[in-house]
């Protein structure tokens, strides 16, 4: 074999590597790791699973499991934690803000890549006067805490459903309920703002869904085929509700003057089986829905009013858990089963998890 022979089978197979690693880096996605079940693995063992077998590359988890913290460790896979909800009003407290982050953060940190602290989790959905009135207080309070850790690079958000929204069903219009937007919503995207931290929202299509939905727009929240929904406004036609929701989160911070703002959908997915009267509880519809969202978030090509743009995405969820209460699809949101067996396909598994 020549010298020049080697030369380009070497080039070849760097270009190759630089492919693979490109499209790797492209479909990389988040997944929510809820712990509801008696039947899972281990987070080490969910840890070696997602770095060797997936393209999965970020975590968020409902609390701050000190296991899971510690199976993590020096896997380069990022983390989100979160804080109770009803941890929130002591949290305030700078020396309980101080404690909280030295008891779950800075013994982690870094060798666990803790990435954010979601403070809550759709506390305005709550109705809680008392944890909404001190959510704002309370993330400061927790910033100011990592800071004084030496902590720079873990952020602090919180997560909302798209219920904080009204005038939603043409994007453009959008705006943040006025209950919310004065108190709570402009102190917090300023606080966001000046710590360059990410808005957090929990777009779900699925919760559209009813037994009197209409044929076609059955289509458009799962991706087919369909009219569309005009925008009169923008002279947009929206041909899938997920689109839609994010433009309508732009449209309501744009309208606040915060447009400048990195959107995370902090979770959203879809149930691959319900009870008898959920039908549109299939795993047909989940990776329909699924893979369709992950193909906007990941693309590039944005939504008609961000271009071009790429959201940090979490999937709900990683597993299916077997002791969350209500309908069977609380039960059936996993991607993957307890023994690691993929529900359904959405192009997560990685090369080698497919061998």
């Amino acid at each position: 074999m020549t010298a020049t022979t080697t030369t380009s089978i070497t080039t070849a197979l760097l270009h190759l590597s630089t492919l693979l690693h490109l499209s790797t880096t492209a479909f990389s996605i988040g997944v929510n790791y809820g712990t509801l079940a008696n039947d899972l693995p281990s987070p080490s063992q969910v840890a070696n699973f997602l770095k060797t077998q997936t393209i999965i590359d970020s975590i968020k988890i409902f609390d701050t499991n000190p296991d899971i913290l510690r199976g993590f460790a020096n896997t380069n896979i990022t983390v989100t934690v979160t804080v109770g909800n009803g941890d929130i009003p002591a949290l305030v407290d700078a020396n309980a803000a101080s404690r909280w982050v030295a008891n779950n953060i800075e013994q982690f940190y870094p060798q666990t890549r803790i990435k954010l602290i979601a403070v809550g989790n759709e506390i305005l959905f709550t109705g809680n006067k008392e944890w909404i009135s001190h959510l704002v207080p309370c993330i400061k309070s927790l910033h100011q805490a990592l800071v004084r850790a030496g902590i720079n690079d873990v952020k602090v958000s919180t997560p909302y459903t798209l219920g904080i929204l009204q005038n939603s069903v043409q994007p453009s219009a959008a705006r943040i309920k006025p209950a919310y937007g004065k108190v709570v919503f402009a102190p917090m995207l300023e606080f966001l703002r000046q710590t360059k931290s990410p808005l957090l929202v929990n777009p779900y299509p699925y919760f559209s869904c009813s037994p009197s939905i209409s044929p076609s727009m059955e289509d458009y929240i799962l991706f087919k085929p369909n009219p569309g929904i005009h925008d009169d406004n923008t002279n947009i036609t929206y041909t899938n509700m997920f689109v839609a929701m994010m433009d309508a989160v732009y449209s309501a911070i744009k309208a606040m003057g915060y447009d400048d703002l990195d959107i995370v959908v902090a979770e959203s997915g879809w149930p691959s089986l319900g009870d008898p009267n959920q039908p549109m509880c299939t795993v047909e519809n989940a990776v329909l829905y699924n893979k369709n969202m992950i193909k906007v978030v990941t693309s590039g090509e944005g939504t008609p009013l961000m271009p071009k743009r790429r959201f940090e995405t979490y999937v709900f969820a990683l597993f299916n858990e077997n002791l969350k209460p209500g309908t069977a699809a609380e039960r059936n949101w996993g991607l993957f089963r307890p023994d690691f067996s993929p529900v359904y396909d959405v192009g997560i598994l990685s090369n080698i998890g497919k061998v």
